[in-house]
């Protein structure tokens, strides 16, 4: 286990020019959820923070299609993703926005710092400009093709196949990615962050770090051992945080920069909203606090090099990242999530398909693309609701709780004498706890998710094998042995699906006698909350299966389309305007 006793656990700012996606949830916000719901349950010290992302043309121009000013349109993003975040019962101690004014004059701030210590250069930079609209394009709105792995369809700021970073005029046949005009490269005087003077830093702490990940520090430093560059901090906009520089009082801070500085303002701003106000900086500044980022794979460089290039370029005394759970995509029955394709399923859509939150979180879990892409599959979504979800798991709960409330009127069995399959039992449910906290204390959660089902389908066995309703008439102290052996399972695995399927796991626990209270933290093990003459409530079914109408409709791709269709026309009513599809 960890030694620290603090956490500050975060997930990548959503940009708020589209409802999030499973893919969004998956990547991001649900991971990080599941990480900090883990750690409180071990009794550790967490501030959980994110936000909304909404500088940038990207922001000025979708609001420009849609009629609205920039602040108007992000402000009913902003508000909508809020509600997004409380239906998955995401549980963020802080979930701000990089309008904040706590924010917007940490940003300035430290860029003063860095510029005062030799990092920042102005020099000029090829700009693309579009004669056809007219405008200065952001990076991500130049199409062309990667000039390292020759990827037809990279974007100006990162190709999306090989991982690099990029500058728009480095792509071959470059064009606007609204109109397809060939854009025309204009020299701007910008201000340029120098990533190159900290290679040796970075380096030195990359391959220092026993915490992060092996793909993610190989990649990282591969990257600078390819040679850094200075990277462009201002851009032509309007819509942002003015760039705090002098004579740059036209431009803008890059929305990339902005939002990663977002990770220490939200904690910021969250602590002064506790009327704590230097409480924020001593936790980052306290070498044994630790610090987790939940982003998708495109996201390495930004985490693992230019957040910590910055902290150390500002000379403030900040936790470089620890943890950095970087998954692969999630794709939608084998195709890339698309919003203007229509390709995918939104987050406030799937629970008008089927209104099951924790359900939905199981599932994204057990489908985490952690080492390769993964595709979302309505065949395999039913499969793991109706199969792992209720039939292995809630089935042997419901099963053994019913048993207890009528064979020993409610009151947990003592164990008698054990033979050998009930001692081999008993070390198969400590060893799987183990299992499980070595995933979990590693981002590791769909491993996790394995070692529930794993454990669930020993449960079932067992208690199969020993069947306790043809022995209870011949031995009732045998069967109250048996039946508290499944108890203790059953405890081991409400208790591991709390991070993940939480009010479901309170419900079992509250249910099997156990004081929740304000939350449960459990140090050692979950056999812990089992007191002497432990007494449940009466049993009742908590977890839900796909009705048979729907499963036949979600099976069916017509059906399905259709459904999804009526879906979505149904919840765009309910969007803002910003929002809508």
């Amino acid at each position: 286990m960890w030694i620290t006793k603090n956490w500050i656990v975060t997930s990548a700012w959503p940009y708020v020019n589209g409802v999030p996606h499973l893919g969004t949830l998956v990547g991001s916000v649900l991971s990080a959820d599941v990480f900090a719901r883990y750690l409180r349950m071990r009794g550790y010290g967490v501030v959980f923070v994110s936000g909304s992302d909404e500088h940038g043309t990207v922001i000025e121009i979708e609001a420009r299609r849609k009629g609205l000013e920039p602040r108007v349109f992000t402000d009913q993003a902003h508000k909508y993703v809020l509600s997004i975040w409380d239906m998955w019962n995401i549980s963020f101690d802080n979930y701000t926005r990089t309008e904040s004014e706590i924010h917007k004059d940490f940003v300035k701030d430290i860029f003063k710092d860095i510029e005062q210590r030799g990092y920042i250069e102005i020099r000029e930079q090829l700009i693309a400009w579009c004669p056809q609209d007219k405008q200065y394009l952001p990076d991500r709105f130049i199409a062309g093709t990667c000039p390292y792995c020759g990827y037809e369809d990279a974007r100006g700021d990162q190709c999306d196949r090989c991982g690099r970073v990029l500058d728009p005029d480095l792509l071959v046949n470059p064009k606007c990615a609204f109109c397809g005009t060939r854009p025309v490269f204009l020299a701007r005087k910008h201000w340029f962050f120098r990533l190159d003077k900290l290679s040796k830093e970075l380096l030195e702490w990359l391959e220092s770090n026993r915490s992060l990940q092996e793909n993610v520090k190989s990649y990282a430093v591969s990257w600078i051992r390819s040679g850094l560059k200075s990277r462009s901090i201002t851009r032509d906009t309007s819509w942002g945080i003015p760039a705090p520089f002098k004579g740059a009082e036209d431009k803008t801070i890059y929305v990339w920069f902005d939002a990663l500085l977002g990770y220490i303002s939200a904690t910021k701003e969250f602590f002064v909203s506790l009327g704590k106000p230097n409480e924020w900086e001593r936790l980052w500044s306290d070498p044994k606090t630790m610090t987790a980022y939940f982003i998708g794979k495109d996201n390495i460089p930004f985490h693992a090099i230019i957040f910590p290039a910055l902290i150390l370029a500002s000379g403030r005394n900040y936790k470089l990242p620890d943890l950095i759970s970087a998954t692969e995509y999630l794709l939608y029955e084998g195709d890339k999530f698309s919003k203007s394709r229509r390709i995918g399923i939104w987050a406030d859509e799937v629970l008008e398909i089927f209104n099951d939150v924790d359900s939905w979180r199981f599932v994204l879990m057990r489908m985490r693309p952690e080492d390769k892409d993964t595709s979302f599959k309505w065949s395999e979504f039913i499969r793991v609701v109706n199969s792992e979800l209720n039939d292995d798991i809630g089935n042997f709960i419901h099963r053994t709780l019913t048993l207890i409330w009528r064979y020993f009127n409610g009151t947990v069995p003592k164990l008698d004498k054990l033979d050998e399959s009930d001692v081999e039992v008993l070390k198969e449910v400590e060893k799987y706890w183990d299992i499980y906290v070595e995933h979990m204390e590693k981002a590791e959660i769909r491993p996790a998710t394995d070692v529930i089902v794993e454990l669930a389908r020993v449960g079932n066995q067992y208690i199969t094998k020993k069947a306790p309703w043809f022995r209870v008439k011949e031995n009732l102290a045998e069967v109250g042995t048996t039946l508290n052996i499944c108890f203790r399972i059953c405890v081991y695995l409400a208790t591991m699906l709390l991070p993940i399927t939480p009010r479901k796991a309170l419900d079992l626990l509250n249910m099997m006698g156990v004081e929740v209270g304000g939350g449960i933290v459990i140090q050692g093990r979950p056999s812990e909350l089992i007191k002497e003459d432990h007494r449940i409530e009466e049993p009742r079914v908590v977890f839900t299966k796909i009705p048979r109408d729907l499963v036949t409709t979600l099976l069916d791709s017509e059906k399905r389309e259709e459904l999804i269709k009526m879906v979505r026309d149904r919840v765009n009513t309910k969007r803002p305007e910003a929002l809508k599809f």
